[in-house]
């Protein structure tokens, strides 16, 4: 397996919100990503539904704002903030929107084989201590939500949703996962001045990424440890999205790498563990 190389070119997209429709920000060639597929589909109350194929990738869809009204195979699906939804290739899928503004992301990844269509509810999510629960110490305080995880049967992606207590790290302590999983990591609800610091490295003297992150940027995590870090008196809060390197085998989370010297506490993430035994 070859590791793609860190860089802000390859790694770092900025404002994937700023566009209608259905756009795309994050896919293999533009940049570092090897399987993994980040878009945005963002339409205006009264708009046109949206219609397309999943073709070879199993898709995600996590609502961010309003409602909407996928469609698949016949069968309708509400999506409000944070409810998920899975669908599997070669689908015929309809994006309708909701009251007001409807803002989706949808995260994909190319598969062999074909799951069940599958909705979870963000509430349901939130009353399971096995996808909803806290983790950190002091100053690394953060809230989990494991949105399309063990709770969905699926080939490679999953995802979920994190939010930071004010100024803490999250990601921490420094963890990796380079040889089973992609990842990467889209920024939500940070209404301005509200930034984050956002760290990739292998080389922990000499990190190869370090910038800034504010709401609608989206870093990916081809390779390295990848804590960040919320400015005072606000949250990093973010989608994560991971992609396996092998359909079936690589698709766990929580089994992940601690950085040598922060290691002796875990990782934080045993709760979501969807280990394969």
């Amino acid at each position: 397996m070859t590791i793609q190389t860190i860089a802000p070119q390859t790694c770092v997209v900025r404002n994937t919100a700023s566009r209608k429709g259905r756009t795309f920000a994050l896919v293999p060639g533009a940049t570092a990503s090897r399987h993994l597929r980040y878009g945005r589909i963002i339409l205006d109350e009264g708009a046109t539904a949206l219609s397309f194929n999943t073709g070879e990738l199993e898709t995600g869809f996590i609502g961010l704002r309003g409602t909407a009204t996928i469609g698949v195979g016949g069968t309708p699906y509400s999506l409000g903030r944070f409810d998920s939804l899975y669908v599997p290739r070669d689908s015929a899928i309809t994006v309708a929107p909701g009251a007001g503004l409807t803002d989706l992301a949808e995260i994909a990844a190319p598969v062999a084989r074909r799951h069940p269509v599958q909705f979870v509810s963000f509430r349901g999510v939130q009353s399971d201590p096995g996808l909803h629960f806290e983790a950190g110490g002091p100053a690394a305080r953060r809230e989990l939500n494991v949105l399309i995880g063990k709770n969905v049967e699926a080939g490679r992606i999953m995802a979920g949703v994190t939010f930071s207590q004010p100024g803490n790290w999250t990601s921490w302590p420094p963890h990796e996962h380079a040889a089973m999983l992609e990842e990467a990591y889209l920024y939500i609800e940070m209404p301005p001045p509200s930034f984050g610091v956002q760290l990739v490295y292998t080389n922990p003297t000499e990190p190869e990424l370090a910038t800034i992150v504010r709401e609608g940027d989206i870093v990916l995590m081809p390779a390295g440890y990848h804590p960040n870090v919320a400015a005072p008196g606000g949250s990093i809060n973010f989608i994560w999205m991971m992609a396996a390197n092998r359909e079936d085998d690589d698709r766990q989370f929580g089994v992940v790498n601690v950085q040598p010297e922060f290691a002796s506490g875990g990782s934080g993430l045993d709760p979501g563990r969807s280990e394969r035994k």
